[in-house]
């Protein structure tokens, strides 16, 4: 990591924008740019065990050795990293006291380009009422796509795909995955179970092998979540429910009756309980470059007249 070591003393950490694996999303200036910066966060110093910093240490080598090796549209570009965070300190969030908050000692952090939409999460919670158009929700579909296909090419396995872990910048909206904290080199046995639980395949539930075929259930969930403007919640069951609903009894989000066939077939094959029949990533690329945006097919805003409601207009910046 030594060739991507950022000087401390030129980064100055402004405020959070959101959370991510092992740590948060920050904003930020690296030598006058403006940048966003991973934060891992350990707790107070003397927190932790000597095994347990060992531990995040060494997860965050293996993420940062992940990181900076990709070079890819839908991946967001890698700046460089340091394994000290020592004098650096993050401004109170909103409504706390307005004193900032001095990161531990061996905290670490992971600078990489802008991106200023922020999470894909945030951005489906905002057009959560009003939706987003159906060629937008292609378009986001396949940047996703084509990320998750150039990983699994470099043999890279997420294991952590969710909205939370993509970001959105760039003038014309890219989605790219800016969060690698549990991403691995495929191995044949790496049975521990990472994710979140609404986008975890059933055999990662299980505690069965995960693979590239994991992440294709959790684009597909993704994918569901894009058109929907929605999160794959269940308030009426507690997570050892959904646990053996999703794994027992096929529970998956339910498809809205206005969703084109083609593209409700995609969410479908992409979360199909048996890992051989979801489809490789490249070919979930494929079939979406063949779908027709131009005929409809998009969720109509609430509070107006139920039904379907297709959107005619290019990618849009901003919320």
């Amino acid at each position: 990591m030594a060739s991507r070591e950022i000087d401390l003393a030129k980064l100055d950490i402004h405020h959070r924008e959101s959370p991510g694996s092992f740590g948060s999303f920050c904003s930020a200036t690296y030598n006058g740019r403006q940048v966003l910066a991973k934060v891992l966060e350990w707790g107070e110093d003397g927190f932790m065990t000597e095994a347990e910093i060992s531990t995040q240490s060494e997860a965050f080598r293996k993420e940062v050795a992940v990181w900076k090796e990709l070079k890819h549209r839908s991946v967001a570009r890698f700046i460089g990293a340091s394994m000290d965070t020592t004098d650096r300190s993050i401004p109170a969030d909103s409504g706390e006291s307005s004193a900032p908050r001095d990161l531990p000692e061996r905290a670490c952090c992971v600078v990489f380009e802008y991106l200023y939409l922020g999470s894909l999460r945030r951005y489906l919670y905002a057009h959560r009422a009003r939706k987003i158009g159906y060629k937008i929700v292609v378009e986001f579909a396949l940047d996703l796509a084509n990320g998750l296909s150039y990983l699994h090419s470099k043999n890279i396995v997420h294991r952590n795909v969710k909205p939370e872990s993509m970001l959105l910048g760039t003038e014309e909206a890219v989605v790219k995955i800016a969060d690698f904290g549990f991403a691995c080199v495929q191995a044949k046995n790496p049975e521990d179970m990472t994710g979140a639980l609404g986008y975890m395949a059933p055999e990662v539930i299980e505690g069965k092998p995960y693979d590239r075929k994991s992440d294709v259930y959790s684009f597909g969930i993704c994918l569901w979540g894009i058109y929907c403007c929605d999160m794959p919640y269940y308030p009426d069951m507690s997570s050892v429910e959904v646990s053996f609903a999703v794994v027992h009894n096929n529970l998956r989000p339910k498809i809205p009756r206005c969703c084109l066939t083609r593209l409700a077939n995609i969410m479908k094959r992409c979360w199909d309980a048996d890992p051989d029949k979801r489809p490789e990533m490249k070919e979930v690329v494929h079939l979406l470059e063949d779908l027709d945006t131009t005929k409809g097919g998009g969720m109509i805003p609430e509070g107006t007249n139920p039904g379907c409601f297709c959107f005619f207009r290019p990618r849009r910046v901003g919320p």
